[in-house]
């Protein structure tokens, strides 16, 4: 190979290098240093609202980890409600890795996206500011383009938080994974439960 056919591929190898670099939307996430507790922190899906007793995916991933998780859903919350108990439901009871799952009701609301996000980060960095990991569910809001897949992405880049994205992606319009027309029935929190469960174990793994 010519010395400038060499340098030709080099150049395009490092440019793909370059491209995944900058566009990875899922960067390792930073494990905890510090507090005691898991805490899922959310809407009614992570409520459990459609599922019978012992089959939201909290109680599912808690059985399956073998450790307890607090559950601090709530139904209706929007993003800047859930911010107002921030304290209450999650900070106050010394969390190590909080499981954040919000956005779909800010969506259905018709919430500002902008809004919407700057809630968010200000719940996952004063997380993250008490040594907590964080794992943050995306939920996917648009049927052509998704205005909140790129603002979750960037969101865990700047926390170094864990991403599940678009987590009723094959549950949402399924009607045998469904309870209503938008919360999951067992099998959908199953397989929410799922997804979810990797990005949990590895912040939950030793160094």
């Amino acid at each position: 190979m010519s010395v400038s056919r060499r340098a030709i591929v080099g150049l395009v190898i490092a440019g793909l290098v370059a491209f995944w670099f900058l566009h990875d939307t899922n960067p390792r996430a930073a494990k905890p240093t510090a507090g005691s507790t898991i805490v899922a922190f959310g809407d009614s899906l992570v409520e459990g609202r459609g599922a019978t007793p012992g089959h939201d995916f909290v109680t599912l991933l808690a059985t399956r980890l073998s450790v307890p998780i607090v559950n601090a859903g709530r139904s209706g919350d929007t993003a800047m409600t859930a911010l107002d108990r921030l304290d209450a439901s999650v900070l106050s009871r010394d969390p190590r890795l909080v499981i954040v799952l919000l956005g779909g009701n800010d969506f259905l609301r018709r919430v500002p996206t902008d809004q919407t996000f700057r809630s968010l980060s200000a719940i996952v960095a004063r997380i993250r500011q008490r040594g907590a990991a964080v794992v943050l569910v995306a939920v996917s809001v648009g049927l052509i383009s998704d205005p909140y897949a790129s603002e979750y992405a960037a969101l865990a880049r700047r926390t170094s938080s864990g991403l599940v994205p678009d987590i009723l992606e094959d549950i949402i319009g399924h009607a045998d994974r469904m309870s209503d027309s938008i919360h999951p029935n067992d099998r959908g929190y199953a397989m929410i439960a799922d997804r979810i469960e990797p990005a949990v174990r590895d912040l939950l793994e030793s160094d």
